[in-house]
């Protein structure tokens, strides 16, 4: 009997026929961790599951990746469901990926996470970033769903504490595929026309998946570039959203943010009774001093009459008069002191002092002063100055001297 001969893609389309018929490989899921993981540009995801004791390669197309709420990461240990079957074209058999979840919690949870640690990283929740609330709003935009209770709760509280607050609201979905969009817009409509000084965003409660609309990265990518301040009040009191981290407050409730958002008329009757009342006792105070300062000046002398003016600053001349007066006697009396010292000085170092005394002082002929007989010579004519008069003399004889 002849053997049939196969061609290799014959082999493959049958082992595909089998595979594809066989129900548990037409929907089963399987546990493993996520390795090699890429995305490709035409949208489709591929990766392996591994686990201790082997591998098997995976691929989830675009329609099936586009409903992913977290983003896969290698070493993520998942629960994958879909088909198993092979590629014809290289033999290889695989998991056509269809359902793709975290293995012990869920999804959203991943999600939420992953989207929480990115934003921190890139410093959306710095609160640096993060502006003060308006102490007085004149006209404040809630972003909101126009059907939900919360919207209710925020107007009436809004209207019983701060009715001069002018109130717009902004309908959008809060919940579904759509809301994340809506909401985003709403922020951005506006900021752009300035139609108000802060703005409300949020929802009553419900499930994370009723909240999830604002655990997007859309409407928190618009509150953080919101120039207008705003407020997220989302669900209840535990309930924490990606919008409550980068808002520029978090309110517990919707009815908690209207509380926040405007002050309560009655402490502000209150505040302003109060300044009022500080403001008269200042005042009465200031016209007291001033009425003290008033009857001290009629008191004071100079008005009671003008001359007391003149003659005080008359007595002041003189005082003033005599003070100069004597310090000026001071002075001429040191300088004529000094005078004296210094006469007296010069009178002791005079040659015509000593002179006094009987001595002489001996001249040559040229004039100059004879200290050394040597200096002379026999016959020469020398000056003789006594205390009264000088005598002209004839040199007759050298005794001593330098040289004898």
């Amino acid at each position: 009997m002849e053997q049939k001969i196969f061609d290799v893609s014959e082999v493959n389309d049958y082992i595909k026929t089998i595979m594809d018929g066989d129900g548990l490989l037409s929907g089963l899921t399987i546990r493993g961790e996520i390795s090699n993981y890429k995305v490709y540009p035409s949208g489709h995801h591929y990766f392996s599951l591994k686990d201790a004791g082997g591998a098997i390669r995976c691929v989830m197309f675009r329609g099936s990746a586009a409903a992913l709420r977290f983003r896969p990461e290698n070493g993520m240990k998942v629960l994958a469901s879909g088909r198993v079957s092979v590629f014809p074209r290289d033999g290889a058999y695989q998991l056509y990926c269809q359902r793709l979840t975290p293995e012990g919690v869920g999804d959203l949870y991943v999600a939420f996470e992953q989207l929480k640690k990115k934003l921190q990283a890139e410093g959306l929740f710095d609160p640096a970033h993060k502006k003060p609330l308006p102490p007085f709003p004149q006209r404040i935009a809630i972003v909101t769903s126009a059907a939900g209770a919360a919207i209710h709760d925020m107007l009436r509280i809004l209207g019983k504490r701060y009715p001069l607050a002018k109130v717009i609201l902004l309908p959008v979905r809060v919940q579904g595929v759509e809301a994340p969009a809506e909401i985003a817009g709403a922020i951005r409509y506006v900021n752009r026309f300035q139609l108000a000084d802060l703005i409300i965003t949020g929802r009553g409660g419900g499930s994370m998946e009723d909240l999830w609309a604002f655990n997007d990265e859309r409407v928190a990518r618009m509150i953080y570039l919101s120039q207008i301040p705003v407020i997220s009040a989302v669900g209840h009191e535990p309930d924490v959203t990606i919008s409550d981290f980068v808002a520029d407050l978090r309110a517990a409730t919707p009815s908690n943010a209207a509380e926040l958002a405007v002050p309560e008329q009655g402490e502000l009757r209150e505040r302003i009774t109060a300044l009022r009342l500080r403001l008269a006792q200042a005042e009465e105070r200031r016209l007291k001093l001033i009425r003290q300062q008033v009857e001290k000046l009629q008191s004071a002398r100079v008005l009671q009459n003008p001359k007391n003016y003149l003659e005080d600053r008359r007595l002041l001349l003189d005082f003033q008069q005599n003070k100069l007066t004597a310090a000026m006697r001071q002075l001429v009396l040191k300088k004529q002191q000094d005078f004296v010292a210094r006469r007296t000085a010069l009178e002791a170092m005079s040659p015509l002092k000593v002179l006094s005394r009987g001595y002489a002082m001996t001249r040559d002929s040229a004039g100059r002063v004879v200290t050394d007989a040597a200096a002379l010579k026999p016959g020469e004519i020398i000056t003789v100055t006594l205390r009264n008069g000088e005598v002209d003399a004839a040199v007759r004889e050298i005794r001593g001297g330098s040289n004898p």
